[in-house]
């Protein structure tokens, strides 16, 4: 007599037909023969199509762990019901193993769940929310019975200033978990590429672009000393390559080498377009644009041509320079381009252990309270800092570890951590909810939530393609938009409105004010607003 041979790891499956197949064999003194395929397969006989023909009859099984078994039955009658008995033992392996599979995934779901819950200890300090309502836990993989556990965290942001903070206290609190041995955190970034006016971090990792608007006159050439002073152009492309200085990609009016330029402003405009829109940039994270003083054609120019995320007011504590920075800060408010930060220049200097305003204070100041602007910061005067202006060499270059330095390294945490929650707000600004079949608006920098009927939104199109131009006849009919229309695609357009794709190929622009002034759907399910 021999029994049932297996070789390497057992699953459950496999162990219980063993024991089946070894008592039966145990029983009919007949023999096993292991030969290399499986026992889960279903049953074949190549003799047997009834009792009576079931004498002496060889039967196959398929298994991973095994071979092909065969049973030399000796007695039809006894060898019937004894096969009866072996199909019993293979539904309840096959019962096993599906049972075992589904306590399997209860568990990991409950694994997961506890993951997700220790994460959600974690809050980002601007948005005010846990890192999993916000969306940054992506690719979690968790195994309750190894205890590993692996997940990315993708950061609205490559610079975030937090970013060492959330890696450490993921892994932290999900160490934390009874049952976890491992824990692996990868931290990433969404491909965002936004694009704020005024001034940039140096340093903080991110891919970082300068234009420099300012036609006129250009100070970027003064400012800092690129090894190539000169654009060039790609000849097969007809693009412009930019000239680069410490791995930030710059282009200016002045690397053009027609120096300061006299033009009038229609022909500006083109200048500045053209500047922008074909130069190589590449890759970047933020394209930093300087603007000169006013709000002439260039800035029109420029929030026109590019959606803007963000502006920082650069302004000096005279009261006359308010009057500039007021205009300028009512475009940006128009344009629906947040202001996230006033910098003062020429603030303050020190000398004899006291601090001496020069210029006098409170300009600054002024335009943080009266337009609301969230923060203030104030450069000294410095030869240092003037002279390094002139040499091509920046102080941040210069005297990396010192006061100003620091002080613009304050100023990019702050221009990185406001435009992340811009970019948050706009991307859930308006989203499709298709359990309800509805549009969700949340205008940003509003607390108020509502929600409009999908057919509605698309009947309220102001374009040429459904109203005429000329006469305002309204061309497109509201029995044209079926009731159930859908939109296929919602994605923000800057900061004051969304493109929404409909089935029919329209591409619609919707513009938050507009939105606003449609009619609501008011039956709206209170699970939604939990």
């Amino acid at each position: 007599m021999r029994l049932l041979g297996l070789r390497g790891s057992q699953t459950g499956s496999e162990r219980i037909m063993g024991w089946a197949l070894g008592i039966l064999n145990f029983v009919i003194h007949g023999y096993v023969h292991v030969a290399g395929k499986s026992l889960l397969e279903p049953v074949t006989a190549t003799s047997f199509t009834s009792k009576r023909h079931l004498r002496r009859a060889w039967y196959s099984y398929e298994d991973s762990g095994c071979s092909s078994v065969t049973l030399e039955l000796l007695h039809p009658k006894f060898a019937f019901v004894l096969f009866q008995i072996f199909l019993l033992a293979y539904s309840a392996a096959t019962w096993f193993v599906d049972s075992t599979a589904a306590v399997s995934e209860v568990a990991s779901g409950i694994a997961e769940t506890d993951v997700l819950k220790a994460l959600s200890q974690i809050i980002d300090p601007d948005f005010g929310t846990d890192i999993v309502s916000c969306g940054f836990v992506k690719d979690l993989k968790v195994s309750k019975e190894s205890g590993e556990v692996s997940f990315r965290l993708e950061l609205t942001t490559p610079a975030c200033p937090v970013k060492d903070m959330f890696e450490q206290k993921a892994h932290e609190v999900v160490a934390a978990l009874p049952w976890v041995e491992t824990v692996k955190v990868t931290m990433s970034a969404q491909p965002a590429r936004p694009v704020f006016a005024g001034e940039t971090p140096a340093g903080m990792g991110a891919r970082v672009g300068i234009f420099d608007a300012d036609v006129y006159g250009p100070s970027l050439p003064t400012m800092v000393s690129p090894e190539n002073r000169l654009l060039e152009m790609n000849p097969e492309k007809r693009t412009i390559i930019p000239t680069e200085y410490m791995g930030i990609k710059l282009v200016s009016f002045g690397f053009a080498g027609q120096g300061r330029a006299i033009m009038r402003g229609p022909m500006v405009s083109g200048v500045i377009n053209q500047l922008l829109t074909t130069t190589e940039w590449g890759e970047l994270d933020y394209l930093v644009i300087d603007m000169p003083p006013g709000t002439g054609d260039i800035q029109l120019t420029l929030c026109q041509v590019v959606p803007l995320t963000a502006a920082v007011i650069v302004t000096t504590p005279q009261k006359l320079a308010f009057i500039d920075v007021a205009k300028g800060v009512r475009m940006f408010s128009k344009l629906k381009v947040p202001c996230v930060a006033v910098v003062e220049n020429m603030c303050h200097f020190d000398a004899d252990g006291k601090r001496y305003y020069p210029f006098g204070r409170g300009s600054g100041s002024q335009v943080v309270q009266e337009f609301g602007i969230p923060h203030l910061f104030e450069l000294p005067i410095r030869p240092t800092l003037s002279a390094s202006g002139d040499s091509g060499v920046p102080e941040v270059v210069a005297d990396p570890q010192g006061e100003v330095a620091r002080a613009f390294q304050d100023l990019g945490v702050c221009v990185v951590q406001q435009c992340a929650k811009i970019r948050q707000q706009v991307s859930t600004a308006v989203t499709y909810d298709k359990s309800m079949k509805a549009i969700r608006v949340k205008v940003p920098e509003s607390d108020e939530e509502f929600f409009l009927h999908p057919a509605t939104v698309r009947r309220n199109d102001r374009s040429a393609e459904s109203v005429d131009e000329w006469t305002g006849e309204q061309k497109l009919q509201y029995a044209d938009i079926p009731e159930d229309i859908e939109p296929e695609e919602i994605r923000p357009m800057g900061n004051y409105a969304v493109s929404i794709t409909w089935p029919d190929g329209f591409s619609q622009i919707a513009p938050y004010d507009q939105l606003q002034m449609m009619e609501r759907l008011v039956d709206v399910p209170q699970l939604l607003h939990q």
